[in-house]
């Protein structure tokens, strides 16, 4: 369906008169206040009345003071906070007709016809069934007396649009659920606390984490740190799994590996449906195998804390589509669902969704078990079968034999993930027959013949470590050519992959080009794009850029409470991201900005006044706080220093400034659960691709690799939902080499919500009507795509 032109859109759109009302029910998910403040602020800036239902359906049913009008400055200072601050219940009183009687009576007084609920399935269903019966319900107000024929006439339609709160990324339809991300933080942030202690014992830990009847949690937890065993509903170990399990775990602390760790979902069930708890885990471990074995049970910490950048990016969309969806809905519009699809806010069928997501349960019922996985989706089901295919070590006997020498080195800065991804790279290599080999320190590491084989166990524990184990550095091949085709003959080198950033890019270019002169470089080469900066053509994500956004965003949290003892003032942060402004932007929109200055959207004097008078303005209004990023590039004489001057001089008698340049921190510390996640994955589906093309490019009466075609030399990007290998002469056209970024950048479209909600008048680009895919069509199969 072809949606209307952005511009005209929002000159036609108008919520005036409109009545819109946000609840959050069912379980809490952090996020969740992040929706709350974009549908209130979206909605004002329609012009519509935006109110909040406290403490859920509970809070409808009884109305009075629990129905409350929203203004712009009561969402302030909430995108951070975790859990519901208009609070949460479950509602009996809901479940019956009388209660939604009492709730719609409450609804018609305040002239509210326009729902936005956040929760999981059941609170959804329970909004589409409210509306479903809604006409029903006025018209036994009207024979009670409780509301005219005018009011019932008024009223006559209510319209719904849910968004999924939800840690456990349960529901059919989206891509993440709200909570979802931050839950795998606190999950990963207690694994890496609990590896340390456990190496220092030689101790096996039995970690439970919720998941009642879906494994997402467990499994992509266990994915990112690299855990020894992992069991989850969707997928009940077979009969002997005890046994399996405990010579795993032998074998493992065999070769020297000091600790064993276990990730169980709360709902984990054998293949007779019984339960198997963490107890039964660790009596097991300790009787059979005599371990120190200690169980931690997470619980509710994995609903606390604040909450991601991914999930107030996440939420903040979905909230300013919710709006956006109900300004347009009609009397004859279905209740819809808001859905992130790739990096698309999408519309979906409400109860579609449900009723997809209700067969997942239904199928894990019948014991139709990898029916439950494929309806989960194929991101669910590549998560599987990337952690089978690591963390499971044939035996030698088992492997393929290949007799090829495959290299994986880093090139550029430090990114956090790129440890995640050679460990993926390495083991894959090894399941598939290679021998891997190891550069040190990128190209200036090769030419100087710093490479050695590497092992299954060399890289144990890789995943949540930080920076580049391999070593990496800046250096490109052009210069050493030669030398690189020398020490690429001594070691027999058939293939390379190349993890690392704008340098890599062009490293990969230099050799191609270099293969009219060394048949060395005629072997399969691929890249995996690694950097904060996110500049990489041909990719919308790069590993580290996730982990540098929530560094971004925890600082800027940090900065903003500095100052909640201080009356009105205004802070200037630089970031990192060279002529790139994906961290200053995405960071900007995940933190609460009020500005975000990068090289991609000029500006001149006229913008800097425009934003101090409008910073003036806030402030008049009892806003005490202020937040302006400039991407580091952004412009060679607005400096941080000249804008932080210009700010402090214009802002004089109103606020103060100060600023703050963040450097080198973006780069460091442990990797998010994203980034350890997306490095495994596609680095995974980087060594597949090159099995194949040796496979394709060996001649066997030269007895060598030799690959000289376009194609034989990738990238391998994410572009939407899917992995996509990309030769890297034909990205050429879509870059900026001069500036060192793509010439065209998906995130620039979430500039203008940013502005939006920092109360500029804007347009902004207008979603996609969804699909929901149905697993239970014919997918095509295609080696050079797949969803991450």
């Amino acid at each position: 369906m072809a949606l209307p032109d952005n511009k005209k859109f929002f000159e036609n759109l108008s919520g005036g008169g409109k009545a819109i009302a946000v609840l959050t029910s069912g379980g809490d998910a952090q996020g969740m206040n992040a929706a709350v403040r974009a549908v209130v602020r979206m909605g004002i800036y329609v012009g519509a009345k935006v109110y909040f239902i406290h403490e859920g359906y509970q809070g409808m049913v009884d109305g009075g003071e629990n129905i409350k009008e929203a203004s712009w400055e009561s969402v302030s200072s909430m995108l951070q906070v975790g859990g519901t601050v208009i609070g949460s219940a479950r509602c009996k009183e809901f479940r019956a007709r009388d209660g939604r009687l009492k709730a719609a009576h409450n609804l018609v007084q305040h002239g509210i016809t326009n729902l936005c609920v956040i929760g999981g399935d059941g609170s959804l269903t329970g909004a589409n069934l409210f509306r479903e019966e809604w006409s029903g319900l006025l018209a036994e107000l009207v024979e009670q007396g409780l509301i005219d024929e005018e009011a019932a006439q008024r009223y006559s339609a209510l319209h719904i649009v849910g968004m999924v709160g939800s840690i456990d990324n349960d529901f059919c339809g989206t891509d993440m659920t709200i909570g979802t991300d931050s839950a795998l933080h606190r999950i990963i942030e207690v694994v890496d606390a609990i590896m340390t202690t456990a190496q220092s014992h030689q101790r096996t830990f039995v970690l439970e984490v919720m998941g009642r009847h879906c494994g997402y949690l467990a499994l992509v937890s266990a994915l990112a740190c690299g855990a020894d065993w992992v069991l989850i509903p969707e997928m009940p170990p077979e009969d002997g799994w005890e046994d399996k399990m405990c010579q795993k775990l032998s074998a493992n602390r065999a070769g020297m590996k000091r600790l064993n760790i276990i990730i169980i979902a709360e709902g984990a069930i054998d293949f007779k449906n019984k339960p198997i708890t963490a107890g039964y885990v660790k009596d097991l471990v300790v009787r059979c195998l005599g371990f120190d074995t200690r169980v931690t049970i997470l619980g509710h910490v994995q609903r606390g804390g604040t909450p991601s950048a991914f999930d107030r990016i996440l939420a903040s969309r979905m909230g300013v589509e919710a709006v956006m969806a109900l300004l347009e809905t009609t009397a004859n519009t279905p209740a819809y669902v808001v859905s992130l699809c790739g990096n698309q806010s999408v519309r979906l069928p409400l109860m579609e969704c449900v009723q997809m997501t209700q067969e997942v349960q239904k199928a894990m019922d019948e014991k139709r078990f990898e029916e439950a996985v494929k309806l989960r989706g194929r991101s669910f089901e590549n998560n599987l079968k990337t952690y089978k295919l690591l963390a499971h070590r044939k035996p030698e006997s088992d492997l393929p034999v290949s007799n090829f020498n495959v290299a994986v080195l880093n090139v550029g800065a430090p990114a956090a993930g790129m440890n995640a991804a050679v460990r993926s790279a390495v083991r894959v290599g090894i399941s598939e027959g290679h021998k891997m080999f190891a550069v040190n320190d990128g190209f200036e590491g090769f030419y100087k013949g710093q490479i050695r084989e590497i092992k299954w166990a060399d890289v144990g524990g890789w995943t949540g470590q930080g920076g580049s184990l391999l070593g990496t550095k800046r250096t490109l091949p052009a210069k050493h050519v030669e030398k690189i085709a020398e020490q690429m003959r001594i070691h027999n080198i058939n293939a390379l992959l190349v993890i690392g950033g704008f340098e890599a890019y062009l490293g990969l270019l230099e050799l191609l080009a270099a293969r009219g002169i060394y048949d060395e470089f005629c072997v399969p080469m691929v890249m995996v794009p690694a950097t904060v900066s996110n500049n990489v053509p041909g990719s919308e994500f790069s590993i580290g850029a996730d982990t540098a956004l929530n560094a971004i965003t925890d600082t800027c949290d940090r900065i903003k409470q500095s100052a909640s003892g201080t009356k009105r003032r205004v802070f200037i942060i630089e970031t990192m991201g060279g002529y790139c402004g994906y961290l200053a932007s995405v960071g900007g929109l995940a933190a609460g900005a009020d500005a975000a200055y990068i090289y991609e959207e000029p500006f001149d004097i006229r913008d800097l006044q425009a934003n101090v008078e409008h910073l003036t303005d806030k402030m008049k209004t009892g806003i005490q706080r202020g937040l302006v990023l400039r991407n580091e590039n952004s412009n060679d004489n607005y400096t941080t220093d000249f804008i932080y001057q210009l700010y402090s001089e214009e802002g004089k008698g109103v606020f103060d400034c100060r600023k703050n340049v963040l450097g080198h921190m973006q780069q460091g510390g442990a990797p998010s659960p994203f980034d350890r996640n997306f490095g495994t994955k596609i680095a995974a589906k980087a060594m597949q691709w090159i099995t194949k093309k040796l496979t394709e490019t060996y001649r066997q009466d030269e007895g060598r690799v030799f690959a000289n075609t376009e194609d034989s030399c990738c990238l391998l990007g994410m572009r939407r939902r899917a992995l996509v290998f990309q030769p890297v002469v034909q990205l050429k056209d879509e870059t900026d080499f001069v500036h060192r970024i793509p010439k065209e950048q998906w995130w620039l479209k979430l500039r203008p919500l940013m502005k939006i909600l920092a109360k500029y008048k804007t347009t902004f680009d207008v979603s996609d009507s969804g699909q929901l895919e149905h697993v239970v069509r014919i997918r095509p199969k295609d080696l050079d795509a797949s969803t991450v």
